[in-house]
């Protein structure tokens, strides 16, 4: 798995769709839903995605209780998606959690089981935030090598992580647990609300296994050729 997965940020499935359509001859394409368009949509854009050939990131970001989130992530695993989230700091019961309920819903479903990653921090959160309104008295990278490793020993597939991170990260798990980067920007793109970003072609010499861009594909006034430049740049 090494994909560069365009982030379907939009209010409508109709919406997303229709932005899709240049999109259509292009092979192994992989989206993301997020928040916004999934509490739209609901799970229809799910089975308009898949109808189409589509890989789906499925990125709500659980945080809950063990029980809750297992019982949502059994309905997830139902969906057929490639990719889900949670937050690592939800802890270790609820990590495992979530895992028990994906494989099960997965397996009542006859489909594979998507893939469990844990967000460690967001890009879009700052060293000095972390420490000033989370009290977390630990540096960032600290910080993110400790959530990283508790995700991993509870059966979580990778992380959610910072690009800059991802050394850090393939070095207290496993050669195998994924670092899937958001905070990509060509380099001439506005970082807009994040903090930490990078270029495709620097979160490839980190060791990245997996970029997701939005705004620089989704607001480019040619998105399919914004998305093929990216691929070129990612080395695929």
């Amino acid at each position: 798995m090494r994909p560069v997965i365009i982030a379907l940020d939009f209010p409508s499935q109709a919406t997303a769709l229709d932005f899709l359509t240049p999109f259509a001859q292009t092979p192994n394409l992989f989206v993301k839903v997020g928040m916004e368009l999934f509490y739209t949509a609901g799970p229809q854009i799910l089975t308009a995605l898949r109808a189409r050939g589509i890989q789906v990131f499925l990125d709500l970001k659980c945080y809950d209780i063990p029980h809750t989130v297992e019982q949502t992530m059994v309905q997830l695993g139902r969906q057929g998606v490639a990719l889900v989230t949670i937050h690592a700091a939800g802890g270790a019961a609820m990590i495992a959690a979530a895992k028990r309920g994906l494989v099960a819903g997965a397996h009542a479903a006859g489909v594979a089981p998507a893939k469990l990653l844990a967000v460690t921090q967001l890009t879009s959160t700052t060293e000095s935030q972390m420490q000033a309104e989370q009290l977390v008295s630990a540096d960032l990278p600290t910080t993110v090598r400790h959530l990283a490793r508790l995700a991993w020993q509870n059966g979580a597939d990778g992380v959610i992580a910072a690009a800059p991170e991802d050394p850090v990260i393939h070095a207290a798990t496993a050669p195998d647990f994924l670092c899937i980067n958001p905070g990509i920007r060509l380099a001439e793109d506005a970082t807009d609300d994040q903090q930490r970003v990078v270029t495709p072609s620097r979160a490839a010499a980190l060791g990245s296994n997996g970029l997701v861009v939005g705004r620089s594909i989704t607001r480019a006034a040619d998105p399919l050729a914004a998305y093929q430049r990216i691929l070129k740049e990612w080395g695929e």
